[in-house]
């Protein structure tokens, strides 16, 4: 149950009552009314802002309104009381036993809780990662796989079926210019010395075994030919043993996607030149000459006449050119196919993370997207900033086109899979973030990641010692739930149960928003709350979890301790991150 949803359903039953006795008008616009946490805990468990919504329209203040609806809402069964605060916003206090009933709730449900149906099914599709096919990837990749994983995931719990999708730049010049570096490695594996790597082709030893596999399918057939003739074959080959390489580091990541496009492919079934024609007939192409790039000019910068999308049309600065000086397409324009390719899979839902080096992209795709789809398509773009590396105290460069860059699969060798999926939420995605591994391996309260941990860890431990006296059954879920649940009736195990009990709510607006790192964010303050009634056990015996004197006290801890473990594993689910069960 999102009970602050509940909550909202049932004022709105309080509304239309108002209006069929005669107190409210008919057709009144309820759709802003809401029903949220109040910034300040003293004041209850719940605030409305009806009232002060409704009072202007209907002819009354706020505070005569609120109290035609708090009248109605004391009615509630779980309702303890009602008050009317500052100009008219009600607040809420619930009794005990509707928490209580949140916790059976949560037992009965298992690792389902939380789960919702607001996506009803929706179809949405969620591309990440798409690096180039140029190399392995790197830390800074990392960050968009996590986040493009747990936010699938998190949409998925919220009701939405969704596809992972990875988009191969398979067609540009990056792809050139790795089919020459692998050349340059078949080469040196025929014993050619070769030198140093000429600038602005990769360097990187990780090239060495695809010019290995060159010489041994086709000897030295190559060596002295032309570039025109093993071009094409080896960007064949070279993309192919990069995207195996890719693979294999999103697996080490526990990353998986449903579907691979390759830009190739979308250029070479005219996908692009049927965009241009159809925005040809919108009139949403013409010829003309841009402005040189604001700040410093380049060197070689020249006006002339390109083939132009109205982007200004649809909230972009500036036109954007949809060919390059030699006629072949931008990189805007096959990506514009690309999207717009997705939109006719069915797909009217989209979602992109994207680096942090394509923030000035993000209003040219959303006009192409608005464009080409009449504004039906809906397309988010997350950007994910740098994460800046640092281990024993130093800070680790990354560079690709150098060399100097740090794999992904020295980052979870270093700290593991579940580390670095869970440090990867632990900052919104558009702020920049510090990933420290030595930091993120210490066993302490100022690392997230261990703090969780230890909280779902500490709570199998306590019911290992429960199912040692008592057995196995005794501990069970369903012979929780019937536990006497109103023997919990301390200020800080409500606090626990109603951060439970908040879980669904998280789950569907942290969904809505496309935000997965509220998730981290959520668990780090269970976590918190569950250590501080653990240390308030050590200092009071009346306050411990497991007493064998009082057998249905303990019980009724116990399902409190087994709620704590279920909503930490469902949310470190969400995450891509296994509960441990002891440290």
């Amino acid at each position: 149950m999102n009970l602050f949803e509940y909550f909202r359903c049932e004022l709105m039953l309080i509304v239309n009552q108002l209006v069929d006795e005669g107190d409210l008008p008919k057709n009144i616009e309820t759709n802003r009314i809401s029903v949220d946490p109040p910034r300040d805990l003293s004041h209850g468990d719940m605030t409305t802002n009806a009232a002060m919504i409704l009072a202007k329209k209907v002819g009354l203040t706020p505070f005569d309104l609120a109290q035609l609806i708090t009248r109605k809402l004391k009615r509630n069964k779980w309702i303890q009381k009602t008050d009317i605060a500052g100009p008219g916003f009600i607040n809420v206090c619930l009794k005990n036993y509707f928490w209580h009933e949140r916790l059976n709730e949560i037992l009965l449900a298992g690792n389902k809780y939380g789960e919702s149906a607001i996506g009803v099914g929706k179809e949405v599709n969620v591309e990440f990662v798409s690096a180039n096919p140029t190399g392995p990837l790197h830390v800074a990749h990392a960050r968009g796989a996590v986040v493009g994983d747990a936010l699938s995931s998190l949409l998925e719990k919220a009701g939405f079926n969704v596809i992972r999708e990875y988009y191969i730049n398979d067609a540009g010049g990056q792809v050139d210019i790795l089919a020459r570096s692998a050349y340059l490695r078949y080469c040196e594996a025929l014993g050619k010395k070769i030198g140093s790597i000429p600038e602005g082709l990769y360097p990187g030893d990780y090239l060495k075994p695809v010019g290995e596999a060159i010489a041994n399918k086709i000897g030295d057939s190559w060596l002295e030919a032309a570039e025109e003739v093993w071009l094409e074959e080896i960007k064949e080959l070279a993309t192919s043993m990069m995207m195996e390489l890719i693979c294999e580091d999103l697996d080490s990541l526990g990353v998986q996607f449903d579907v691979h496009t390759s830009e190739k492919s979308i250029v070479k079934k005219g996908s692009v030149d049927d965009v241009l024609k159809k925005f040809e007939e919108l009139n949403l192409v013409y010829t003309g000459t841009l402005d040189p790039p604001k700040g410093r000019v380049p060197d070689d910068w020249e006006a002339r006449p390109q083939t132009l999308f109205k982007a200004t049309k649809f909230g972009d600065s500036v036109d954007r050119a949809l060919k390059k000086a030699d006629g072949s397409w931008t990189y805007f324009a096959t990506d514009m196919a690309y999207h717009l390719d997705k939109f006719q899979r069915g797909f009217v839902n989209m979602v992109d993370i994207w680096g942090a080096d394509h923030g000035g992209y993000v209003r040219r795709m959303k006009a192409a997207i608005e464009a080409g789809t009449n504004g039906k398509g809906n397309l988010d773009i997350k950007i994910c900033q740098m994460v800046h590396l640092k281990k024993d105290g130093k800070t680790v460069i990354m560079s690709k086109r150098s060399g100097e860059f740090v794999p992904l699969r020295f980052l979870i060798e270093n700290a593991g899979r579940d580390v670095v999926r869970f440090m990867m939420l632990t900052r919104k995605n558009d702020s920049q973030m510090e990933f420290d591994i030595d930091k993120a391996l210490e066993q302490s309260r100022d690392n997230p990641v261990f703090y969780v941990h230890y909280a779902h860890a500490r709570c199998c431990s306590v019911l290992r010692t429960a199912i040692d006296h008592w057995g196995s059954g005794w501990a069970s879920n369903k012979a929780l739930a019937n536990a006497e649940l109103g023997l919990l009736t301390d200020p800080a195990e409500l606090e626990i149960i109603k951060i439970m009990a908040s879980w669904p709510r998280l789950v569907e607006s942290a969904a809505e928003a496309h935000e997965p790192h509220r998730v981290a964010y959520y668990l780090n303050e269970l976590a918190t709350q569950f250590h501080s009634l653990w240390n308030k056990g050590n200092d009071n015996a009346s306050l411990r979890f497991i007493n064998f004197d009082q057998e249905s006290l303990t019980r009724s801890r116990l399902a409190l301790v087994q709620g704590v473990a279920i909503v930490i594993s469902s949310g470190l689910q969400v995450m891509g991150v296994t509960p441990l069960k002891e440290l």
